[in-house]
């Protein structure tokens, strides 16, 4: 990591968004990669995610939005239904406790509709910088950057930051790309973190990145080997 501390922050611009454009092409596809039809229904899907699968969470929602499909549906659940529906995605408890409680605030706060500003969606229930920017990117369109331990991961092997504060990396990133692109870079990080940069064997190999990255070496080089570890 000797390189990126004597690495100009114009040079660290430049890398990154070069290693943004590779991505693009090597994810094309890049999304969010969680079913929804409204505002609402991304924003109880993100909350949801929390430490599970995001096919977990689109296995589940289709019953839970059939049964609540609003917020003020969502405020007025029973809690004991809610739960088993949630049973699935873990922490289903403390899951049902949030989403009736986002449920209550947006109709109480919020006129039952979700709101276009970060400052009143982390207001919410269960609601952190995270899932506010996946929302407002995603259904909005308002640029923002999503850290997961995905893009918290990746941030830190290609040199983005070297802290391990969410907002700290948001920031980091937030100077490095265009904001217009804060979103997509966001969901390509994530497909590479899920696809390539593996946590605990990154496939070094087959990185599409690996001549920009400080960090190649980590995991497997040989490009046979790397390129039957990375994922579809």
């Amino acid at each position: 990591m000797d390189a990126i501390v004597q690495e100009t922050a114009l040079a660290r611009t430049r890398r990154a968004r070069r290693v943004d454009r590779a991505l693009a092409v090597r994810y094309p596809d890049a999304r969010c990669e969680l079913d929804f039809r409204t505002p609402f229904e991304l924003l109880i899907a993100t909350v949801l995610s929390a430490q599970t699968t995001d096919v977990r969470v689109n296995m589940t929602t289709p019953e839970l939005f059939a049964r609540w499909p609003d917020a003020a549906a969502m405020a007025t659940a029973n809690q004991a239904e809610l739960q088993d529906v949630l049973h699935p995605t873990g922490f289903y408890r403390a899951k049902a406790r949030a989403v009736a409680g986002i449920g209550n605030a947006l109709v109480e706060r919020f006129g039952g509709e979700v709101p276009k500003r970060i400052e009143d969606l982390v207001t919410l229930p269960g609601v952190g910088r995270k899932t506010a920017n996946v929302v407002l990117g995603n259904a909005f369109g308002v640029p923002g950057i999503t850290v997961d331990t995905h893009v918290h991961r990746v941030a830190h092997r290609l040199g983005y930051s070297t802290s391990d504060d969410p907002a700290v990396i948001e920031a980091d990133l937030g100077e490095l790309l265009e904001r217009r692109e804060w979103t997509m870079a966001s969901h390509r990080l994530i497909f590479h973190g899920r696809r390539t940069c593996f946590a605990r064997r990154p496939a070094c190999g087959a990185c599409p990145v690996a001549a920009l990255c400080p960090s190649f070496g980590i995991g497997e080089t040989d490009p046979v080997l790397a390129a039957e570890m990375v994922k579809d």
